[in-house]
């Protein structure tokens, strides 16, 4: 089976066990090896696929990826400043990682292939500090099911969801936790400004169940019926509908609020070398194919396919104006004030 393969038993297949153990500052290896750190927001299942290929490739570099989400990834880099533990960043979002190069923690490094990516997606400084893989864009899991036992109409619009028939039956990712969280915030604020973005986030918080610190649990808690509707992502709602889940994706109409899962290497990075290597390799035709499995818009193109349950038009539905300096010198300011309005409802973190 091939790694462009799109069927369930291999994307619902063993997940990796991603190294967690604590990380020698020596690159390394006892076999000879070097020795690659990779810190990333990549969801889990789809970390197997960009680890066996890029190692086959360089079967001298063994990798260590480090997954967390990207709230918490963000947070944990921003702790390490000054003394990276990692050597390089694979999909976390463009918006963490304008934050992290207004920093100056990024090297700035322009891949091998790079000229055949798709611009608008990456840094627009030359180099550039980060490269985006792919888009994630806004998307309600929206299940059918439970809507029509509990009578709760199929809503269409962001406005939608403030309606009380909803109370409840609605759960959305922490900003602070969740980079799907956080673009939601931020399209709401730069579509609307932000005297009626809080304003319109007062009246969903009186629907919302409570706020998930990830941003596919909602989708996989209405995909598995334990709540109607689930703020989630286009990616998530994908593989939900393609395990046979009783899922509708629904694509906001005011605009879908969207980020890029994107790579950096980290200014201090041990094995420059190796991360480098890995940089020029995700800029490549395989690894995008590899987005392609799950993501609709890629950097390279041509490799994107079709998803399940996603529309041929939606990179239109994207909301067109998306400014992620802006997102990134704002982050802090409103993940707090959010957090102060809204926190009470967060999940407890595990």
């Amino acid at each position: 089976m091939t790694l462009a393969s799109r069927s369930p038993s291999l994307l619902f297949g063993s997940m990796l066990a991603v190294a967690a153990a604590i990380l020698s500052p020596s690159t390394a290896h006892a076999d000879g090896k070097s020795v690659l750190t990779i810190y990333t927001a990549f969801e889990p299942e789809t970390i197997k696929f960009y680890r066996a290929a890029f190692e086959k490739v360089h079967p001298d570099i063994e990798t260590r990826w480090e997954r967390e989400s990207t709230g918490v990834m963000t947070a944990r880099l921003l702790e390490e400043k000054g003394n990276p533990k990692a050597d390089v960043i694979v999909g976390l979002a463009a918006t963490s990682l304008a934050l992290l190069a207004q920093e100056g923690m990024l090297m700035p490094y322009e891949p091998k292939g790079f000229k055949q990516l798709n611009q608008a997606y990456a840094d627009t400084a030359r180099p550039p500090a980060w490269v985006g893989n792919d888009v994630f864009g806004s998307t309600l899991c929206f299940n059918t099911a439970e809507a029509a036992k509990k009578n709760l109409p199929k809503p269409s619009s962001w406005k939608d969801l403030v309606n009380p028939v909803y109370k409840g039956h609605i759960v959305m990712p922490h900003p602070g936790s969740s980079g799907t969280g956080y673009l939601d915030v931020s399209a709401w604020i730069q579509l609307w400004g932000e005297k009626e973005a809080w304003k319109y986030m007062d009246a969903l918080h009186e629907n919302i169940a409570y706020y998930t610190h990830s941003g596919s649990k909602p989708c996989k808690l209405a995909g598995a019926g334990e709540i109607a509707v689930g703020i989630s992502f286009e990616f998530r709602a994908g593989l939900e509908i393609r395990s046979g889940k009783p899922i509708a994706a629904i694509f906001p109409s005011e605009g879908l609020g969207w980020d890029i899962e994107a790579n950096a290497i980290l200014k201090g990075a041990k094995n420059v070398d190796g991360a480098k290597k890995l940089a020029d390799w995700m800029a490549s035709k395989e690894a995008n194919a590899i987005h392609g499995n799950f993501f609709t818009i890629v950097a390279y193109p041509g490799q994107a396919k079709k998803m399940e349950g996603i529309p041929d038009n939606y990179e239109s539905l994207l909301m067109k104006k998306n400014d992620f300096n802006w997102a990134a010198k704002n982050r802090e300011r409103i993940i707090k004030e959010w957090t102060k309005r809204y926190g009470a409802k967060a999940e407890p973190k595990t």
